[in-house]
């Protein structure tokens, strides 16, 4: 005897799991009076109005009026869910012009609460650019001046000695030492 585990694996049982979804482009296998029709519920439809077609030119009125409402049949899943995509869609816009909306109110909150403080703050204005040449190192930039903080002060460069001028072993420009 078969577990009822392998019975629920079979293929019969998926396709009849698989109800929701797109059906637009769903693939069917629909079992009509002239055998199996497959395909997209469009595709079906297409094919059930050629064989009524096919029927009528035969002058065969109940074989033709069997393939038309086999056709009606996929018609009806087609536009109906057709029906609940277009009613996505629009919740969707909906979702989207809400969202957008509240994103808008955000951003003028946002910049009326900075226009507000800009204009009681003044600290808060912007500031205007001042050239790096037009800055004076003495100006007073409102900074406390700390040791660290403090130039210090250049000093004069080095000058090279200059050059001994050569004696004669006797009394030059230059006092000898005392001993």
């Amino acid at each position: 005897m078969k577990s009822t585990r392998s019975r629920s694996r079979s293929k019969s049982n998926r396709n009849r799991n698989q109800q929701g979804g797109n059906v637009v482009n769903r693939v069917f296998d629909s079992s009509g009076p002239e055998g199996k029709v497959r395909g997209t519920p469009q595709q079906v439809i297409e094919k059930y109005n050629q064989l009524a077609r096919d029927a009528q030119l035969a002058n065969d009125r109940v074989a033709a009026e069997n393939f038309q409402q086999h056709a009606e049949h996929y018609l009806r899943l087609l536009s109906e869910a057709q029906r609940e995509q277009e009613q996505r869609r629009e919740e969707q816009e909906r979702q989207n012009r809400e969202r957008q909306a509240e994103r808008d109110r955000e951003r003028a909150e946002r910049q009326e609460r900075e226009s507000n403080q800009s204009a009681g703050d003044p600290g808060s204005a912007p500031q205007p650019d001042i050239p790096a040449e037009a800055k004076d190192e003495d100006s007073d930039s409102g900074l406390v001046e700390t040791p660290e903080s403090k130039a210090k002060p250049k000093r004069a460069p080095r000058r090279k000695p200059k050059p001994k001028a050569e004696s004669d072993g006797g009394g030059g420009d230059q006092p000898e030492a005392a001993e």
